[in-house]
């Protein structure tokens, strides 16, 4: 960071040349139009994820739905009460289909004479290669196993279906005719069909015709139950099919990127259900509203992952020249919104058509004031301040107040890479005895999940695949979509287990346990993600110290002091402001002192450390 003598805003007086607005002169190209939060593609990407991912989906319904007396965590960028509707949406989807494909595995246990149960133990071992090559311990042989497991479950399976198949033709062989050589592999009931009745005595009640009608009865009782198993998989791959088909059908319709924007269309949004309707409108009151109500563990809950918050403190040190006027933290606050709202400007470009077309996401910058107030000791979720003129109160007091519970913040937002990555600093001036205390917490909310990204690529290349390709990803999922259907049933047991006997409605209330946007985070990003992040960092961070400086110089106070150590602790450095001895810099450095202080000697200054 370098030091920058900020001029003031175009059309401020006393300002330089520099940036006042001259007098017909062009107005400056208006700001970015914002994209409403419930329209954003964040938001269409994490509704998708709800259909993608069970415990993404289990998390959002847990935290939003369940657990009603918390308060929804800060949405920057996004709609987490549209986010719900899609995660209530799709678990009732998937519930449907769950119930089907266990439906039809205990209706064709009785209707293939238990035959059906011969796939149970290939799919068994195959569950348990899954389970063996997720273990935590010897990497290399969990591999190994897993590999040993999952091919003999594989081939385990084939056999049994190749008998099926064996067991299925040469019984059908056996009920026209006697004689064939293959029906001496066939079971009891079926190779009795075609035994010679003339051998019998005749004198058993089985003996006779009604022996031989007794044996086909069973035979083809048999033979259909052997029909029934061998159908089975390609039923079951006919409903997985059938759900992956109706998630391409969403992400086509109304999770498209043309008919997203529309909400009142969103067949989501138009579930009915009292507790759903009270909980979004509840969500969609919280998650955007300057108030912020935290829990003491996790107060910036929603703003994403902290990234190299620091701190400076100086001396109010009045200037020789010029009696010092009184500089409270409003006065600091007003000089550096106007500041950073100048960001939005684009730089001179020869023509307003030119600048106009300038996407910089700072075009879109947004500022506003928000209050931290913590959820402990209220007596319900409603009795929260978010009623404008009981804001205005909390704000006009925590501002000045300096408090350690209700604290004051300027809040700076850049959403970039269509809400992808979202910057945000909170800034916080402090004056006390004297001293100046400025705050700076940088957070920035990274990447979506790649699975959630590539959403329109994984439906577009199932919708666009042939259907041989469709059957045979089909069929690979069946082995293990019974018991991925009766985890899902037992989730959603568990989820209305929870509900019914947790007590939340009548719990008090608390801060938010965790963030949809957060939820759906990966946390790594691209270069080109890196570079912008800390070009708006730098940038923001340059206007508020710039801000502090003229505040500092318009109230008649030194800022030289101030001046020399934002440039070291902004970057994440620590100032010194004076080293006696020896000085390591770098890493692993090992220093030993041995003199000792002299009697009455003082430190000179104030200097402070930033925590960067």
């Amino acid at each position: 960071m370098t030091r920058t003598d900020v001029p003031a805003q175009p059309g401020d007086p006393g300002g330089p040349q520099g940036l006042r607005k001259e007098t017909g002169s062009a107005p400056p190209p208006p700001q970015l139009p914002p994209t409403p939060p419930g329209a954003s593609e964040a938001t269409r990407l994490l509704c998708a994820g709800t259909y993608m991912d069970d415990a993404f989906r289990d998390a959002v319904i847990d935290e939003l739905y369940v657990h009603e007396e918390r308060f929804a965590a800060p949405s920057l960028g996004i709609d987490a009460a549209r986010v719900l509707a899609h995660a209530l949406r799709a678990r009732r989807l998937q519930l449907g289909w769950a119930a089907a494909i266990l439906l039809l595995w205990i209706v064709s246990l009785p209707l293939s004479s238990g035959l059906a149960g011969l796939y149970v133990y290939p799919v068994v071992i195959m569950a348990l290669s899954r389970v063996v090559r997720r273990a935590p311990v010897l990497p290399g042989v969990a591999r190994f196993v897993s590999f040993v497991l999952r091919w003999y479950g594989r081939l385990t399976l084939a056999f049994v279906y190749v008998a099926l198949l064996v067991m299925a033709f040469v019984g059908g062989i056996a009920l026209v005719g006697a004689g064939w050589p293959f029906t001496m592999l066939l079971p009891g009931g079926l190779s009795s069909l075609t035994g010679d009745s003339s051998d019998s005595s005749g004198s058993g009640p089985w003996d006779g015709s009604y022996g031989t009608a007794f044996g086909i009865g069973y035979g083809a009782g048999l033979l259909v139950g052997v029909w029934v198993a061998l159908l089975l998989p390609p039923a079951v791959a006919g409903l997985v099919a059938l759900q992956r088909g109706q998630f391409a059908r969403v992400l086509a319709g109304e999770l498209s990127r043309e008919r997203f924007p529309d909400v009142m269309s969103d067949p989501a949004e138009r579930a009915e259900g009292h507790r759903f309707q009270r909980l979004r409108d509840r969500v969609r009151t919280e998650q955007h509203g300057p108030l912020v109500m935290y829990r003491a563990a996790d107060p910036f809950c929603g703003a994403g992952y902290p990234y190299k918050a620091w701190s400076l403190s100086v001396e109010l040190n009045p200037r020789a020249d010029r009696e010092a006027e009184p500089l409270d933290n409003s006065a600091i606050l007003a000089r550096i919104v106007p500041l950073v709202a100048a960001l939005r400007v684009p730089s001179p470009h020869g023509s307003p058509q030119v600048a106009a077309a300038v996407r910089d996401r700072l075009r879109a910058l947004e500022i506003d004031e928000c209050v931290f107030l913590p959820a402990e000791g209220l007596p319900a979720r409603e009795a929260a301040p978010y009623a404008p003129d009981a804001f205005e109160a909390h704000r006009a007091r925590a501002v000045e107040e300096g408090g350690e519970t209700r604290r004051h913040f300027l809040r700076i937002r850049v959403g970039g890479w269509n809400e992808g990555i979202v910057t945000t600093l909170f800034v916080r001036v402090h004056t006390q005895g004297g001293m100046l205390m400025l705050e700076v917490a940088p957070h920035v909310l990274w990447p979506l999940r790649q699975l959630f990204q590539d959403a329109d690529r994984i439906a577009h290349q199932y919708c666009h695949h042939h259907h041989f390709g469709k059957a045979v990803w089909a069929l690979t999922r069946t082995p293990g979509s019974a018991g991925h259907a009766l985890a899902t049933l037992l989730r959603g047991l568990l989820s209305v287990w929870r509900l019914a006997v947790g007590g939340h409605g009548a719990a008090l209330p608390e801060g938010p346990g965790a963030s949809v946007r957060e939820l759906g985070s990966f946390g790594e990003s691209s270069l080109f993600q890196d570079m912008d992040v800390a070009r708006y960092l730098k940038t923001v961070q340059q206007r508020v110290a710039a801000g502090v400086t003229t505040a500092l110089r318009e109230a008649g106070y030194e800022t030289d002091e101030f001046e020399q150590r934002i440039v070291h602790v902004a970057e994440g450095g620590v100032y010194v402001e004076s080293a006696q001895g020896a000085v390591g810099i770098g890493d692993h450095n090992t220093i030993t002192h041995h003199s000792t202080t002299r009697r009455g000697a003082e430190t000179k200054g104030s200097a402070q450390r930033g925590n960067g």
